[in-house]
């Protein structure tokens, strides 16, 4: 923790997958690192970046690694078996995590080359997100006490 009138220490967290295995870990460590009095960041990049788009959220999925992911129908079960597991472990959904993690301070930003190459717009965005280029970020990360890729 910082002292009085000591800048806040950093903590990043890049986020490239649209998947809930991709975005639990950096929404609950972002939190953690809030609690723990940190300026919290996390970096949605690539498929990441969709999380952050209206909607996106609440399409999230879990899909199996190997094979068994490329079943037709599995990441569908697999869903609906790992939000059971989650609800049932008194985990917040998705939706109700990334609206914690704004409510407690950490800051939610998109990449501005993923932003360009998927052709998106400010108003595909959830409220609140900020749009970096990797020089910014870079910037932050330098800086940063933590920088995990989640």
């Amino acid at each position: 923790m910082s002292e009085p009138n000591q800048p806040k220490e950093r903590a990043c967290f890049i986020c490239s997958r649209d998947t809930m295995d991709g975005a639990y870990p950096a929404l609950i460590l972002g939190i953690n690192a809030a609690r723990l009095g940190m300026e919290a960041k996390v970096f949605y990049t690539f498929m990441g970046v969709n999380l952050v788009r209206k909607g996106g959220i609440e399409k999230a999925k879990f899909i199996p690694p190997g094979v068994m992911g490329a079943v037709p129908g599995m990441s569908t079960m697999a869903t609906a078996m790992m939000k059971k597991k989650i609800e049932k472990a008194h985990i917040p959904a998705l939706p109700d995590l990334m609206e914690m993690a704004q409510l407690e301070g950490v800051e939610l930003i998109a990449c501005k080359m993923t932003f360009d190459m998927m052709e998106l717009h400010e108003a595909d965005m959830i409220e609140n997100v900020a749009i970096w280029d990797a020089a910014e970020f870079m910037k932050y990360a330098k800086e940063a006490k933590l920088c995990l890729f989640t």
